[in-house]
């Protein structure tokens, strides 16, 4: 549970350095600028953060091993997994924001666990209790709750639909192959990040990016200031996805999605740290939901108390 909670802290964190990386005026100069922003930023996002990776395999002495473990078949479903969560989902939730605006994207791409959760019921037989459920529930309640904003633009609900769908399924899907391809133990959890992240900046780099005719704008990106807050958001994203597929290999996907989505609680924690953002009632009770559903659904609530009793316990007889 550690690892799932500290995937989601560091997610959180992630999402608010590269909120203000984007902020920045190489982000928002002109109409070209804003379309290609998001594109631009995850794709040296997930570079870098394949940089930070290579370098922490090689202070391990793993970076052979991990090219050996890619022609596995556990690897080849660790590139699929990448290529479904990464570039599939992720273009599809910027996709999504385009044409019904963040409000609707953020309501609808927050059901990636309940659908991640069905998906690991049918293919990794995955099953959840009751109690599990409820905690799903009122986290992902608490999340739509958080993100709603009446009004907002919406130029094409039915394409902005589609395209937030796709996103929900690819991030699903992400976690569910993963955790399958992690069940042989012919991978281990950083060398199936290592190629996570690979994969996902080749596909950017050399078929998305040129797609979006966005070649010239990175470039031009590269060299500036905003790069620089963009390398150190990629070391918090690389730590919260380290932690978030060892979580998928300790405790499921189920599990381990259920304590990433807190990011979206934390990011508001963050915000108020390292923005001076303002925080109401509303904020304050919906953070509280996130972290106590995702708890609830990930946790055996029995066996915490157990730890609790057993740590009473010890205490009294020292």
């Amino acid at each position: 549970m550690v690892y799932g909670l500290l995937s989601g802290l560091l997610w959180g964190l992630d999402t608010v350095l590269l909120g203000i990386a984007l902020a920045m005026s190489q982000f928002v100069s002109t109409e070209q600028a804003i379309f290609l922003a998001p594109f631009v930023s995850t794709f040296l996002h997930d570079a870098f953060s394949s940089i930070w990776m290579a370098i922490y395999m090689m202070f391990k002495r793993e970076i052979k091993k991990t090219f050996n473990a890619a022609k596995t078949r556990s690897g080849r479903f660790i590139v699929l997994g990448a290529l479904l969560g990464g570039p599939v989902g992720m273009t599809g939730y910027l996709l999504a924001i385009k044409y019904i605006g963040p409000a609707y994207t953020a309501i609808i791409s927050s059901l990636y666990p309940a659908v991640g959760a069905l998906f690991s019921y049918i293919f990794l037989k995955e099953k959840m209790k009751p109690i599990s459920i409820l905690g799903l529930f009122i986290s992902i309640s608490g999340i739509i709750a958080l993100g709603y904003t009446p009004g907002g633009e919406v130029n094409n609900m039915l394409l902005g639909f589609a395209f937030a769908i796709l996103c929900v399924v690819g991030w699903a899907s992400e976690a569910v192959i993963c955790a399958y391809g992690m069940k042989e133990d012919e991978i281990t959890p950083e060398q199936s990040l290592q190629i996570r992240q690979l994969t996902s900046a080749v596909t950017y780099g050399f078929v998305i990016i040129p797609i979006v005719k966005g070649i010239n704008f990175t470039m031009s990106v590269v060299p500036t200031t905003a790069t620089v807050i963009i390398i150190l958001t990629a070391l918090a994203g690389t730590a919260s996805y380290v932690f978030y597929y060892k979580g998928i290999y300790k405790l499921g996907a189920t599990k381990a999605m259920a304590l990433n989505i807190t990011y979206s609680a934390w990011s508001i924690i963050f915000g108020v740290i390292l923005l001076k953002n303002a925080l109401d009632l509303k904020m304050i009770v919906c953070c509280i939901c996130i972290m106590v559903g995702s708890v609830m659904a990930a946790g055996d609530i029995k066996e915490i108390v157990e730890v609790f009793k057993v740590k009473k316990t010890t205490k009294g007889n020292v």
